[in-house]
């Protein structure tokens, strides 16, 4: 991979994890148009591993706060008196945690085979918008980060498999499953981000095989795409925080519903194969 492309990768990366808007869509589109084999299996380890990058910046991010949970952890595990609120919450996040590992490693052949296609992002992007919507409607956002639960996290964990389909949006999954769970937007949004940082750790680590698999990437083009992700992806987050203190996810669904519309005449035009 010519490392200019890994460098539009990344960049597309990491502006869009962590806003709604699918970065596995918009990473298997981009491909698509750098005529890149999206199917290809060291492709689709290639997008998994420039991930990392824009996770590590979610963990210097929010240093402070994952420092304060692991505290919390370690002593409410020597001592029951002092299981407090981080040390309920450390545990949330491993709980939330764990349904996309069972699910990604269950479906890893569907996740990569089949679901790897341009009608699925088109759909996914599409279908999910309207699940949007209706969270922002629906929701009451009377329940702050205090208040969050053990059944909060596993509902949000559960939503955040259904991300695992390209267009749906990991962020978009688990900030919807928080509005409908009555979470204030603030909250739902930081608790996508704890949990997105283990699940997408792992998934990284674990395609980092693959990414290196043939020489359709190499190793210089993994770093680059991972340095850029983290750098945008950093300025990304602190973008998004302050965006939900006053606007709704709604505003990302217009976007979403126009790529999605466009891909899908691109598709139904031959202009695009879809994979």
């Amino acid at each position: 991979m010519e490392l200019w492309k890994a460098v539009v990768l990344g960049v597309v990366e990491g502006v869009t994890e962590f806003l709604p808007v699918s970065s596995t869509g918009h990473l298997t589109i981009t491909e698509k148009l750098l005529h890149l084999k999206v199917d290809d299996a060291s492709v689709t380890g290639f997008t998994a591993v420039i991930q990392v990058g824009a996770i590590l910046a979610a963990v210097i991010y929010f240093y402070k706060d994952i420092a304060r949970f692991v505290v919390g952890l370690v002593k409410g595990l020597l001592n029951k008196e002092a299981r407090g609120f981080d040390y309920r919450f450390a545990w949330y996040v491993v709980a939330g945690s764990i349904p996309i590992g069972i699910v990604g490693l269950g479906a890893k052949g569907l996740i990569t085979g089949p679901l790897r296609s341009l009608w699925v992002v088109a759909a996914g992007l599409v279908v999910w918008s309207a699940v949007m919507v209706f969270a922002e409607r629906a929701a009451t956002q009377n329940r702050h980060e205090g208040d969050v639960t053990l059944k909060d996290a596993v509902v949000i964990g559960l939503a955040q498999c259904i991300a695992l389909v390209p267009g749906v949006s990991r962020s978009g999954a688990t900030i919807s499953a928080g509005l409908l769970r009555d979470l204030d937007r603030v909250t739902a949004t930081r608790l996508s981000f704890f949990l997105g940082i283990p699940a997408l750790t792992a998934a990284g680590l674990f395609e980092l095989k693959d990414a290196l698999k043939g020489d359709t990437v190499g190793v210089p083009a993994l770093v680059v795409g991972t340095v850029v992700s983290f750098v945008v992806a950093y300025a990304s987050i602190a973008w998004l925080l302050r965006f939900v203190v006053r606007h709704s996810i709604v505003t990302f669904v217009w976007y979403r519903v126009a790529v999605g519309a466009a891909l899908i005449v691109a598709l139904s035009a031959g202009w695009l194969s879809a994979t």
